[in-house]
Parts: C-alpha cells; sequence; structure tokens
C-alpha cells in the first residue's frame, strides 16, 4: 500500500500527488520518454500545450509533441491528460520565483485557451509555458539539461574532428 506520508516517499519519484492540487500549481507528468508540464485551473482541469496536427486524444500522450513547432493551448481534465501515466504538483521554481497571485494566473491562462503559440523543445516548450503564467518567467530545467546535453556532444564532435585532423596531418608527412 502506498503511503502519503512526504518522509516517506522519494522526493523525485512520480507518484500520485499526496495532497490535491490547488488552482496556479504546476503538474509534472511522467510520459514514457520525457515530462510533460501543465497548469491546474481548478475544478479537474488544467491548461497545457498540445501539437496542432493532432486529434485531442492523440496529442495527450504522443512524444511527437517534443518536436512541433506550434502548439495550441487547451483546457482538459487532468486525469484524461495523465492516463495511464503518473504526475505530481511540482512548484520546484517557489524558491526561486516569486509566484503571482493565484487570481492573475488563471485569468493570464484563460485568455490562451484554445490559441496557437510557438513551440521550441529548448526555447518554449510546454515547460516554460506554465511557468510563464505562474511566475511571469519561462523556466525550465528539462531544456537547460538538454542544451547541456547537446554542448557536450557538440564539443565531443569538434573534439574528435580536431584529433582527426591531426592525425591526418600526422600521417602525410614526407619524413
Amino acid at each position: 500500500m502506498a503511503s502519503n506520508d512526504p518522509e516517506l516517499s522519494e522526493p523525485s519519484e512520480p507518484s500520485e500527488p499526496s495532497a490535491d492540487p490547488q488552482p496556479g500549481d504546476l503538474i509534472e507528468i511522467f510520459r514514457p520518454a520525457y515530462q510533460h508540464w501543465a497548469l491546474y485551473l481548478g475544478d479537474g482541469y488544467i491548461i497545457n500545450l498540445t501539437p496542432v496536427d493532432e486529434s485531442q486524444a492523440a496529442a495527450m500522450s504522443s512524444v511527437k509533441s517534443v518536436f512541433s513547432r506550434k502548439a495550441v493551448v487547451r483546457m482538459q481534465l487532468l486525469k484524461e491528460v495523465v492516463g495511464n501515466d503518473s504526475y505530481r504538483i511540482n512548484n520546484k521554481y517557489d524558491d526561486n520565483h516569486t509566484p503571482l497571485p493565484v487570481r492573475e494566473i488563471i485569468q493570464r491562462a484563460e485568455v490562451l485557451i484554445d490559441q496557437e503559440v510557438s513551440y521550441d523543445l529548448l526555447g518554449s516548450n510546454c515547460e516554460h509555458f506554465v511557468t510563464l503564467l505562474r511566475y511571469g518567467e519561462g523556466v525550465s530545467e528539462q531544456a537547460s539539461r538538454a542544451m547541456g546535453a547537446i554542448s557536450l556532444v557538440t564539443a565531443a564532435a569538434s573534439a574528435f574532428s580536431v584529433l582527426g585532423l591531426i592525425n591526418t596531418r600526422s600521417r602525410n608527412r614526407p619524413f
């Protein structure tokens, strides 16, 4: 039997939340290959980004959403968006960013429902979207980690390229 005692559970593991989400809370949904983010509006509804070119049902768990360039802001039931995945309330940036008043967060969110917005995995993703609503500033640890990994791969590729060039020059010497 699962425990709702926060001292007994691992904070980094996805699990059913120990408390009901409150309006303005960030919801982290654990998909098989990535984390999807939503903002809780109240009465079981969330606001989140979904791909433009997919039906609502398919968009909820599609990895294709990660590669889209456009997204639609949708209000949906949390339980339908989560499906068989797990989620947690994760207002992890509250220590470094002051949340806007809940009324303002909800008003800003409601204005965007059914609007098409730009989407970019590294610069304007679902986490950026919901943190922009909650804090007035888009933040994404997930994107920062991805950019770090891309930088590491680029640096490694450059190093191997330089090493290959040096090795080729040394083999072509006439002596």
